[in-house]
């Protein structure tokens, strides 16, 4: 998927929402446990209630691995539905990899090419040589972990080094990797009034923006300071859609959640557009 193809999405949906598929079985309502595969039934029920309402959606892997290969054959039985039902929508593998080239390269192919997801998350600490990899897949995207919404972002990421954080070593070397047009880059909501400086670096690339609702993220600030006039952001709910409710009017409790966020960020776009 191109990013004009994901613009033109949001603008048609009125809509930068992605949905995070993080599918916890203690959470998720008892009935579906009935199910022979309850975290496939649970995701499809959800995606099937709010994919009007969003572009963008976003298992975290780490939801899928818990549970051994039942998870994994969830977690391909989900993308396969989502690439088959809803291609339009983009899909995201939360998985926030980084080695060596090599293993890299295999996360890559595990991610873009065997299941089919259009990006994933990577994490930059060894640099160039294990971004690269990612970066080498056609018309797929990197997601780079920029400045992280968890309280420990703080340990490193806003540490000065040579006068400058390190988040925005980070984000400056990252422009001269090859192929880094089809770099995005995580920025949490709760660092929203960082987005300025962040905007100053990669003006036009597009952010993935954990952290609003649950966390205590802002929206409106996300978008004052982080909008672009190509949109440029693609804000994340997990827990305040999936587990709106854990009956068995659970995806229509989720589809609202959707629908309240995509009515604020119509709100925001008609500011900007």
């Amino acid at each position: 998927m191109t990013t004009e193809h994901l613009v033109a999405q949001i603008h048609k949906k009125q809509s930068f929402l992605c949905v995070g598929l993080d599918v916890d079985l203690a959470k998720i309502p008892e009935h579906l446990l009935k199910e022979e595969d309850p975290i496939f039934a649970f995701n499809k029920a959800i995606i099937d209630a709010t994919h009007e309402f969003c572009v963008a959606y976003k298992p975290n892997t780490a939801f899928y691995e818990a549970y051994g290969i039942r998870g994994w054959k969830a977690l391909e039985k989900t993308i396969k539905y989502l690439n088959d039902k809803y291609p339009e929508i983009f899909t995201i593998a939360d998985a926030k990899r980084g080695d060596i080239g090599n293993t890299s390269t295999m996360y890559a192919k595990a991610f873009l090419d065997d299941l089919g997801f259009d990006s994933v998350t990577v994490a930059p600490y060894m640099g160039k040589d294990s971004v690269e990899p990612f970066l080498a897949f056609k018309d797929k995207h990197t997601i780079l972990l920029a400045l992280t919404s968890n309280e420990g972002a703080f340990d490193f990421q806003t540490k000065e080094i040579e006068g400058k954080e390190l988040y925005k070593h980070v984000l400056q070397t990252s422009k001269t990797y090859k192929n880094s047009e089809n770099l995005m880059y995580v920025v949490g909501a709760t660092k929203a009034k960082y987005l300025g400086d962040i905007r100053q670096i990669i003006p036009d690339s597009f952010l993935l923006v954990p952290g609003v609702g649950a966390q205590g993220g802002s929206l409106s600030e996300v978008c004052a300071y982080g909008m672009t006039n190509n949109v440029g952001l693609l804000v994340n709910s997990s827990r305040g859609i999936l587990y709106a409710s854990n009956e068995e009017d659970f995806a229509q409790s989720s589809r609202e959640q959707a629908k309240d966020l995509q009515k604020q960020m119509k709100i925001e776009l008609e500011k900007k557009f």
